[in-house]
C-alpha cells in the first residue's frame, strides 16, 4: 500500500529536491552571462536585441507550464521530467558555439521548454508524494531550493565569467548541471499512478468528512 507523507517518502522527496535545484542552476548561469555576452561577443547595442532571449524564454516556459499537467498526466510524471531534461542539454552547447544572436535565442526556447517541463513536474511530483495536506510545503521546498540555487550559480557563472572569459567556461558549467539533473532524474519514482489515486482517495474522504460534519450527509 502507498504511505503518503514526507517521512515514508523522504528520500524521493528529496531527490527531487535537489532536481529542481539543478533547474534553477542552469538558468542562474545564463541570467548572469548572456547580457554581457550580447554586448561582448555579438556586438548588440539594442536593449530589444539583447532582451530577445528573455522574450523567447519567458514565451515558451508558460507554454510548457500550462501543458505540463496534462503531459504528466497523460504520459507520466517521470517521462516528461526526463523529456525536459533532454531539451537542456544542448543549451549550453549552443551559446558556446553561437555564431550569431539568433542561436543564443534559439537555445533559450529549449531552456524555457526545459524550465516549464521539469520545475512544473517536480511540483506535482512531491506534491503526490506529501499528500493534499503538506501540498503547501512541497510547494515551498520547491520554489525555495530551485531559487537558492538560480543566485548560486550566477554567482559562480558570474566568477567564471570574470577570470576566465563568458565563454566556455559559464556554460561548461550549465552543461554539467543539466547532465547531472537528468541524471538523476533517471532514479526519479513515477508518481502519478498509485500514489494520485491514493491522494484522490484521501481527498474524497476528506470531503466526505466536511460534508457529514456539516450534516449534508448521514
Amino acid at each position: 500500500m502507498i504511505q503518503l507523507g514526507l517521512r515514508a517518502n523522504w528520500r524521493q522527496f528529496a531527490l527531487l529536491v535537489a532536481i529542481n535545484a539543478f533547474v534553477g542552476g542552469v538558468v542562474g548561469v545564463e541570467r548572469s552571462t548572456l547580457a554581457p555576452l550580447a554586448e561582448n561577443d555579438f556586438h548588440l547595442a539594442s536593449s530589444a536585441a539583447i532582451l530577445s532571449f528573455l522574450i523567447s524564454f519567458g514565451l515558451v516556459k508558460a507554454a510548457s507550464n500550462f501543458i505540463a499537467g496534462g503531459l504528466a498526466d497523460h504520459y507520466g510524471r517521470r517521462t516528461v521530467l526526463l523529456v525536459g531534461w533532454v531539451a537542456a542539454l544542448p543549451v549550453p552547447l549552443l551559446i558556446i558555439l553561437a555564431p550569431s544572436w539568433g542561436w543564443v535565442v534559439f537555445a533559450n526556447v529549449l531552456l524555457g521548454l526545459n524550465q516549464g517541463l521539469t520545475w512544473s513536474t517536480t511540483v506535482n511530483m512531491k506534491i503526490d508524494l506529501v499528500g493534499p495536506r503538506r501540498r503547501g510545503f512541497a510547494l515551498g521546498l520547491n520554489e525555495a531550493s530551485g531559487y537558492v540555487a538560480v543566485s548560486a550559480a550566477a554567482a559562480v557563472a558570474g566568477f567564471l565569467a570574470a577570470n576566465y572569459g563568458i565563454r566556455p567556461g559559464p556554460y561548461l558549467l550549465a552543461e554539467g548541471l543539466a547532465a547531472c539533473g537528468l541524471l538523476l532524474s533517471l532514479f526519479a519514482r513515477e508518481t502519478s499512478g498509485p500514489c494520485r489515486a491514493r491522494i484522490w482517495r484521501c481527498d474524497s474522504d476528506r470531503i466526505g468528512d466536511q460534508a457529514r460534519n456539516r450534516g449534508q450527509l448521514p
